[in-house]
């Protein structure tokens, strides 16, 4: 097959193009490659998307991926001057308006492209789905529309997962929130390219939550601390009125604890997988994911700043506040 990845230099457009190298196809990566390089076997082309994808123009692929992060236009000129027998888009868990809800699939409105707009969760769930609905305008129900929830593993710039295999590698005694049975679900990066080629492969249509089985903090957190902590680490619950005194945001943020969901959030681990699932995702253990992504740890730095986590100084206060 010929598979064009608008993207393919980092993260999950990377780790689509390197499967599909892998299992023999063409893989043609469309990107600026300022933000790293495309996986060896993969011819690049150089493109900005906001002038247009140049020599792409009028090309004929079995497969387009497009992983637009927050563009409308540049999705609506992708479908404009490509033809592809299979269109999928990357879209996000973003999309649906309440997060509080089990089960709640309505999505936020969608909104076209403002660069003077600020970016908000909101408001980047809203250009996804004016994305998703410009895609089924074109290709219909024929299109695969992947709404990623925590996409985890080697590679993630949002520092939010990999603080985890990071943080209990060193030991002693480690602050986690005392939230044990919140829900919390994450897929590895390699298990979402595998399933996305599968998908071109097969030529999957529909739209799916993408995103893994969901099992409680504490038993994730377990599966964590069993990979990669040594003997005699602790693991302290520290209650969540007391992690906001001092001033310790859930989920992301350079003084967070990365999966720890505020109360109007606790429904975003928690979407259904089981369509996902019986399309062919195969997820691994979060084990695995946590011994990976704790190699890609160390090759960054263990002591490097963060995007996400809970800084040295803020846990020792933490656990000191605890008695």
């Amino acid at each position: 097959m010929r598979i064009l990845v608008l993207g393919g230099t980092v993260f999950l457009g990377k780790a689509v193009a390197a499967e599909a190298v892998r299992r023999g196809h063409d893989v043609v990566c469309a990107a600026r490659g300022e933000s790293g390089r495309v996986p060896d076997g993969a011819a690049h082309v150089a493109v900005d998307r906001d002038e247009g994808l140049g020599p792409l123009v009028g090309e004929s692929f079995d497969a387009v991926v497009d992983l637009a992060t927050m563009s409308v236009s540049w999705v609506r000129a992708a479908l404009r001057d490509l033809r592809a027998d299979h269109w999928t888009f990357i879209s996000s868990c973003s999309v649906y308006a309440d997060h509080a809800t089990p089960g709640n699939r309505t999505t936020l409105p969608p909104l076209e492209d403002d660069p003077a707009a600020e970016t908000t969760p909101d408001r980047y769930g809203s250009v996804k789905v004016a994305s998703e609905n410009a895609v089924r305008d074109v290709h219909g129900e024929d299109a695969l529309i992947v709404r990623a929830g925590l996409i985890t593993g080697p590679g993630d710039k949002s520092d939010r997962f990999g603080y985890w295999p990071n943080r209990l590698s060193r030991g002693g005694r480690v602050v986690v929130p005392d939230v044990p049975d919140q829900a919390t679900q994450h897929v590895d990066v390699r298990d979402l390219a595998a399933w996305v080629v599968d998908c071109a492969e097969h030529r999957t249509g529909g739209t799916f939550d993408a995103v893994g089985p969901t099992n409680p903090l504490s038993l994730v957190l377990g599966e964590v601390a069993g990979a990669v902590a040594p003997q005699g680490t602790e693991l302290v619950r520290v209650p969540e009125a007391v992690l906001a005194g001092h001033e310790v945001a859930p989920w992301a943020g350079p003084r967070s604890l990365p999966l720890w969901l505020p109360a109007s959030h606790r429904a975003l681990m928690l979407r259904d997988a089981g369509p996902v699932l019986a399309a062919g995702l195969r997820p691994r253990p979060t084990s695995e994911t946590a011994l990976d992504s704790l190699e890609h740890e160390r090759g960054l730095g263990l002591d490097r700043q963060r995007r996400a986590g809970l800084p040295e100084d803020v846990e020792v206060a933490l656990l000191r506040a605890l008695g």
